[in-house]
């Protein structure tokens, strides 16, 4: 061999360096941006169905319910009259809402 074909050797042999640092490269950077793709789009979450999501209002209307209720019960300056008045407009909203969700 002479010194003409080592030197084209070399540049060969670099060549094929250089292409393989840069296959490998590239194989890296696909992996994660399929990596980072996949992570933005999670499953969203199951819906409720209609008996579900009824009853789960009917629970929060009922929790309403009874803290409003404690509320008006617990009042240190309302008189008894106040008190019963009260009572009777949120027994009036009450029943209207539970209404509301039967009809759902």
């Amino acid at each position: 061999m002479n010194l003409i074909d080592s030197n084209l050797l070399v540049k060969v042999i670099h060549k094929i360096n250089v292409m393989n640092k840069f296959f490998m490269s590239t194989i890296v950077l696909v992996g994660l941006a399929m990596n980072v793709s996949a992570q933005k789009h999670p499953s969203p979450p199951p819906h409720p169905s209609k008996s579900e999501l009824i009853n789960i209002k009917s629970r929060e209307l009922d929790k309403r319910y009874n803290l409003e209720k404690k509320a008006i019960l617990n009042h240190p300056v309302a008189t008894k009259k106040m008190k019963q008045d009260q009572l009777k407009a949120l027994n009036e909203k009450y029943r209207s809402q539970k209404k509301l969700l039967k009809k759902m």
